[in-house]
């Protein structure tokens, strides 16, 4: 039995409610946001042009795609602390599934951690952007 499963994206989301659950306030948790970003993988500086950007976001961000539809895999990354905690926690749940996981799996977790209510209207359309980004890349896997 492998014990170093990757949980499916309903734990991942799950796990991510508990993890934020531990912390008292937004304070706390807007750290643990920015602490979750510097441990995202360098990013290569190559990958950093225009097809892979994000638009939407007010913080430069670059999505990068690989894989195809049977598992996609994300490299990303931002030039804001707190969107590089956001892209870890997108990461998480949606890089490494299959395209239809991706397009099937509702991002509950932004609700259920209180973040709707915690992000600037601009790091809320980020968000909205990076995740419309996500899931428009696994219906071009889809349709490869």
């Amino acid at each position: 039995m492998n014990a170093i499963a990757t949980p499916n994206a309903d734990q991942a989301q799950q796990d991510i409610v508990d993890e934020f659950a531990f912390f008292g306030d937004w304070t706390e948790r807007y750290q643990y946001l920015i602490d979750l970003g510097k441990q995202l993988p360098e990013f290569p500086e190559d990958l950093k042009i225009e097809d892979y950007r994000v638009h939407g976001c007010q913080s430069m961000v670059w999505l990068v795609p690989s894989g195809n539809a049977d598992k996609l895999h994300f490299q990303a990354t931002s030039d804001s602390a707190i969107v590089s905690g956001l892209i870890a926690l997108v990461l998480r749940v949606y890089s490494d599934r299959s395209a239809r996981d991706i397009i099937a799996t509702e991002p509950r977790f932004i609700e259920a951690i209180g973040l709707a209510k915690h992000l600037s209207p601009t790091r809320s359309n980020g968000l909205a952007a990076m995740l419309a980004k996500i899931k428009a890349y696994a219906a071009a896997a889809l349709r490869a």
